[in-house]
C-alpha cells in the first residue's frame, strides 16, 4: 500500500512539473507573439502617396467588369477596327497614346489622341453617328461636324 502511494505521490509531482513546464512554454509563446505583433505593424498614411504610378496602360471598369474609361498606348502600324481586323487602306500609323471614355452601351463618347504627327479630340453624341472631331494632323489643323443623318460639314483655315 505504501509503494502504490508512493507512486501515487510521484505520478501527481511529475503531472504537476508538466502542467508549470506547460503554463511556462504558453507564456513564453504569448510573450513572443506579443513582440512580434508589436514591431510588425506599421502606420499606414493617406498622404503618403507614390511619386509616379507607372505601367503601359489603365483601364477604369464598372461594376459589371466592362471598361469605361481607358488610357493605352497603341503600337505603330496599320489602323485595327473594333473587331480586330487590319483596315486595308495601306497607311501605317505612328505610335500614339490614346484616352477614352466610354458608355455604358460600350461606345467612346471621348477620345483624346496624341501623336508624332499631330492630336485630336473626338466627342460623340447620344445619337450614332452624331460626333466632333477636333484635329491637328501634321500642318493640317480641321473641325468636323457630323449630324445623326451623317450629313457632314468641315471647317478648315
Amino acid at each position: 500500500m505504501a509503494s502504490e502511494l508512493r507512486l501515487l505521490v510521484s505520478a501527481e509531482e511529475r503531472l504537476m512539473k508538466n502542467s508549470r513546464m506547460l503554463t511556462l512554454l504558453t507564456l513564453v509563446n504569448l510573450g513572443i507573439l506579443g513582440f512580434l505583433l508589436l514591431h510588425q505593424t506599421r502606420i499606414v498614411q493617406a498622404s503618403s502617396a507614390s511619386p509616379v504610378l507607372r505601367g503601359s496602360g489603365l483601364e477604369i471598369v464598372d461594376a459589371q467588369g466592362k471598361v469605361r474609361a481607358s488610357i493605352q498606348l497603341v503600337p505603330a502600324g496599320p489602323a485595327i477596327r473594333a473587331d480586330g481586323s487590319v483596315v486595308k487602306d495601306g497607311k501605317i500609323y505612328p505610335e500614339t497614346v490614346r484616352f477614352r471614355l466610354i458608355r455604358a452601351d460600350g461606345r467612346p463618347s471621348v477620345k483624346i489622341t496624341t501623336s508624332e504627327q499631330g492630336s485630336g479630340l473626338t466627342l460623340g453624341g447620344g445619337i450614332d453617328p452624331t460626333y466632333i472631331v477636333l484635329s491637328a494632323d501634321g500642318g493640317d489643323p480641321s473641325f468636323a461636324l457630323t449630324n445623326k443623318d451623317g450629313r457632314q460639314q468641315i471647317i478648315k483655315p
